[in-house]
Order: C-alpha cells, then structure tokens, then sequence
C-alpha cells in the first residue's frame, strides 16, 4: 500500500487527526492516550501551533500515522500517532520526524505524555533525553450498559447546555478565553445539547462538564469536568456526570472514556463507574542553555533620539 507524507496547519489539520484518532481507536478499542474529542477539545484556545504545517502519513484510505505539536504555553507538547496493526510507517520513524521538527521550529523545552505499559514509546523517549516527571495521571473507560444510576441535580441548582442561544458567555470563558464558543463549535465532534452546566438560582455557574460522542467510534469522552470551589461537596459532579452518560447514550455512545490527574478526580470517576485502565507519566525534554541560540541585544536607551 503506497504511503505519502503531507502537511497540514489549522482546521485541516485538525481534521486530519480526527480521522487518524478514530482508525487508531477502530484498530485496537484501548490503544493510545488520545481520542479525537481531546484533539477537538485542545481547539478551544487559539494556539501558536495552529499555524505549525504538522507532519502526516496516508494511505489511500487516510492518515495512517502522525506528528501533533501543541502549544501549551510554557511548554510544548509532541504526539507520535500511529495506527496499529495497520500503518506501515513505524513509531520508531514518526518520533524522528518528531525530533527534527521540534528542532526546525527552535522549541526550548518539550512534554510527551506516555502510558507507562507503552514500553516502546517509553524507550524512545528516553533515549532522546526526555526525564520522566513525578506527577502521573492516568484512563478510565466504562461500558455504558453497565452506567449507574444518575443522581438528581441538588435543590437549588439548575441544569443547562447550549443548545439553546441564551446570550451569554460560555460558562469555560474564564479559563479558555472568550472566543471559546466559537472555536468549539468549529470542531466536528461538538455538540451543543452535550455542553452541560450547573447554575444557582441566581444565574451562578457552579460547575461545567463537556461530553463529546464520536459516531464514527461510539465512544464518549468527558473533558473537561469543574466544579467551582464554593460548590464543591454538594454532588454537583456526580450529577452531571449522571445526566451527561444518560446523553451519551441517547447519541448512541457504547463506551466512555475520561482520564484524571488528581487523587479528587480518580475518586469521582471510579465512585462514578468508571474503570481505571492505565497510567500515565509526562516526560519532559528541556533544549541545553549552550543550544539555544544567544540573543541579540537590544538597542541602546538612546537609540533614535537626536
């Protein structure tokens, strides 16, 4: 089968790994850290990598593997994809590729994050001096025949999504920056009726949940989930978990999949019915001072003046 390389940036880029996320989670039903949702999910922001033309492989069904490189901030991240059983293009391959482009872009410092079963990726990075951080996360998926029971919103709160226009702001504004609703909703897997919120009775956001389904997978993926530090304790996230899971399946979701990063989150999700499947570690590359290029120094404070 012929295979070609091509590069993508933006929204075509975005699609691209879509596809790929969605033959890697039809090739095997656990691989991998990723679904396509979370792509999605990483889209609410603008980023300086939405310009970056990122590396894929395709066959003449699709993409068969990828480089995703992701501007988080202070740091960036890089993502070797790779379809198993399936892409002639090896791991080993992709993450060179990886290598070259994060030096081509002159990034200082790199995360990659790795399941700790995935010896392979484990060992490429470690011979390409990424270290290992001491934080760990981790994936839980559920069956969703096996769902439990939801829990009833709490009195004095008030469920809402947007799929109705209401005029306000999206309830993650603060913390993903007014252009968020747009920008979700130029993701394919968007929908507004699985964009949950929780309010007070006086028009307070209390707590946001976000479900997406893939109808290409049938999976569902929670990301992100918040409650609100003064609403915390009072079963607000039990409950919208509970009434997200009924929508999942409404949509026609067999599985769902969240992962956590905290002991607070692994106990809601377990308490919630989902089954922790793996772990997972962040490895950290950080480019040496005497690699990095010097910099140019800046004009004299009397430059310009006469």
């Amino acid at each position: 089968m012929t295979v070609r390389e091509l590069r993508a940036s933006g929204l075509e880029s975005l699609a691209l790994t879509t596809e790929l996320l969605q033959r890697v989670r039809l090739a095997d039903p656990t691989a991998g850290v990723w679904e396509a949702a979370d792509l999605q999910w990483w889209w609410r922001t603008p980023r300086s990598s939405d310009t970056v033309e990122q590396l894929f492989w395709a066959d003449d069904v699709g993409p068969v593997a990828a480089v995703v490189l992701t501007d988080w901030g202070m740091t960036w991240g890089c993502d070797p994809i790779v379809v198993p059983g399936v892409a002639p293009v090896t791991l080993s391959n992709v993450w060179q590729r990886g290598l070259l482009d994060v030096d081509d872009l002159g990034l200082d410092e790199v995360e990659i994050l790795v399941r700790d079963d995935d010896s392979e990726l484990r060992a490429l990075v470690a011979s390409s001096d990424y270290v290992p951080r001491t934080e760990q996360s981790g994936i839980t998926w559920m069956d969703l025949e096996d769902r439990p029971v939801p829990a009833s919103i709490p009195d004095g709160f008030r469920l809402v999504d947007r799929a109705t226009p209401t005029g306000r702001l999206h309830p993650m504004h603060r913390r993903s920056g007014e252009s968020v609703d747009d920008r979700l909703r130029q993701c394919s897997l968007y929908d507004p009726w699985l964009d949950l919120a929780v309010e007070s009775t006086d028009g307070d956001v209390a707590g946001y949940a976000l479900f997406w389904f893939d109808p290409v997978t049938k999976v569902g993926l929670l990301e992100p989930m918040r409650v609100e530090e003064p609403y915390q304790r009072r079963g607000l996230a039990r409950a919208l978990i509970g009434v997200g899971l009924e929508r999942l399946v409404e949509r026609g979701a067999r599985r769902a999949k969240v992962g956590f990063g905290s002991d607070a989150g692994f106990k809601l999700y377990t308490g919630s019915g989902f089954r922790p499947t793996s772990t997972t570690t962040p490895h950290r590359w950080t480019r040496p001072p005497a690699e990095r290029p010097a910099e140019l120094p800046g004009p004299s404070p009397d430059a310009g003046l006469s």
